[in-house]
């Protein structure tokens, strides 16, 4: 049985994506002892135009000072096309050796990722740095939709791609009240029945540009991260946000509160049943192998050789996972 590799964008565990603002250093402590894969300091919605300098500031000594164990340590820089994108990017790429990934928001052209690209380039061989730092991004934008799958297919640095539904439903002029939730027009309405009744059958508005997401990364090996649902108090919403899209092929989803990275984790890791199973389906492979068999029968079940890169990227994500959590 030959050998299954996948790339580090594969297996990079990003279940969770805690996003808090770099500006709120008393969350920062929280943030780091939280079970989240991923904590990004946002630089951009989160803090005010007066605030940018001292945010960035800030963002760069929590990646300096405090230890976030195992993490992915990723900064939300301002857009590209304001005055405090480049300094964001070249400042943090010069002066964060624990700094992972930065998050682009806003990507509209697959030659913004190739820029950001270049500037990274040019900063970790000024500092020596031998880490590449990875490059996330958010589209937000009817036109960033549109290059998607360009987009997905741009650079080798890029490891994800992220739905941002607030910013992308004024781009498209939806006016559902909450973000990323569901629109209460967007329905199919039912011909009558013989007493004349008819049915309204909710649809989901989001649908379309999430499924474009996750098979432009599904194509081009990297992760597809399912944006934030902002009620933080509503469980069962995040819970039905986060099923919908590891359904389309999502590995994962941002937080906004520290209460949602258990319920992500929960959606996106692998189950102790599924790590079961996939170990399980292993043995019997190459217990088939070993006489000979290229398909053998589990649980009443045929299982052949295709089933072996599912069953390995199970068992990689669990390692992973278990060592970014110290176990």
């Amino acid at each position: 049985m030959s050998e299954v590799h996948f790339s580090e964008h594969e297996l990079r565990p990003e279940r969770c994506l805690l996003s808090l603002p770099a500006t709120t250093e008393r969350f920062f402590p929280k943030a780091a002892a939280s079970q989240a894969d991923t904590i990004m300091l946002d630089l951009e919605d989160a803090v005010a135009p007066d605030l940018k300098e001292d945010g960035r500031k800030q963002a760069i000594a929590a990646l300096n000072e405090m230890d976030w164990g195992g993490k992915t340590m990723c900064v939300r820089i301002n857009g590209l096309d304001t005055q405090w994108g480049y300094r964001d990017l070249i400042d943090l790429a010069e002066s964060c050796p624990r700094l992972d990934t930065v998050m682009v928001p806003k990507l509209e052209r697959p030659q913004e990722v190739h820029a950001v690209a270049i500037f990274l380039s040019g900063a970790e061989m000024a500092k020596g740095r031998q880490t590449p730092i990875g490059i996330e991004v958010l589209i937000e934008t009817a036109l960033g939709m549109v290059n998607v799958d360009a987009i997905a297919a741009s650079h080798p640095r890029l490891e994800s791609i992220s739905f941002g539904p607030g910013d992308y439903s004024a781009s498209m002029g939806n006016r559902s009240q909450l973000i990323g939730g569901p629109d209460p027009d967007y329905t199919v309405l039912t011909y009558p029945d013989a007493q004349g009744r008819r049915e309204r059958h909710w649809n989901d508005v989001w649908h379309s540009p999430l499924s474009r997401i996750a098979t432009a990364c599904r194509a081009y090996n990297i992760r597809a991260l399912d944006g934030p649902y902002p009620d933080f108090n509503d469980t069962e919403g995040f819970l039905s946000s986060a099923k919908r899209a590891v359904s389309l092929g999502f590995v994962g989803k941002w937080a906004i509160h520290p209460s949602q990275v258990p319920l992500a984790n929960e959606v996106f890791g692998p189950t102790q049943e599924e790590i079961n199973f996939a170990q399980r389906m292993m043995e019997a492979l190459e217990q088939g192998k070993a006489e000979g068999k290229g398909a053998v029968i589990l649980d009443g079940n045929m299982i052949d050789l295709a089933h072996a890169r599912q069953a390995r990227r199970i068992l990689a994500q669990a390692e992973r996972i278990s060592a970014t959590k110290g176990d």
